[in-house]
């Protein structure tokens, strides 16, 4: 079935034009069912894309042996106020989905989307973090480094 304007019914291939009043009812309910149709397909489409979208900027890290193997060379400072990256690390991979903070650790360095290397002193690092108690707290504080976990 494929629909056609208010005043026309498009029905299987063959127009008519509606003229009576309960013809008109019947093209304008046609005409509703199709914005429906196409108001649903735009939905699930942009659905889809932020689901996907997101996930191939998944905070999955793998913390490797040897600086030379690192993606971003990471510092753990003692207090808040000095890090770039408020980091929370979460139990399962499907919660670290965005560049927001949330960190999963993977076992192995393949299912990672970054790997880092810890290393002993500030001025080596890339990226300086700090571990946060509460999955609200984490986040970026230094948006100019946002770049490294992409």
């Amino acid at each position: 079935m494929i629909f056609e304007g208010a005043n026309v019914l498009l029905f299987y291939g063959v127009t008519k034009k509606c003229e009576t009043d309960f013809e008109s009812f019947f093209c304008l309910n046609l005409t509703a069912i199709k914005n429906r149709i196409q108001v649903k397909s735009i939905y699930y489409t942009l659905l889809f894309i932020l689901f996907f979208g997101f996930s191939s900027r998944a905070q999955k890290v793998f913390s490797v042996d040897y600086q030379n193997q690192a993606d971003v060379k990471v510092f753990v400072v003692k207090f808040e106020n000095q890090a770039d990256l408020k980091v929370y690390k979460v139990k399962y991979s499907n919660q670290a989905v965005q560049n927001d903070g949330r960190w999963f650790f993977t076992d192995y360095k393949n299912q990672a989307s970054k790997t880092i290397f810890f290393v002993d002193y500030e001025n080596q690092a890339d990226l300086k973090i700090y571990f946060v108690a509460y999955e609200n707290q984490s986040g970026w504080r230094n948006n100019a480094k946002r770049h490294l976990m992409y």
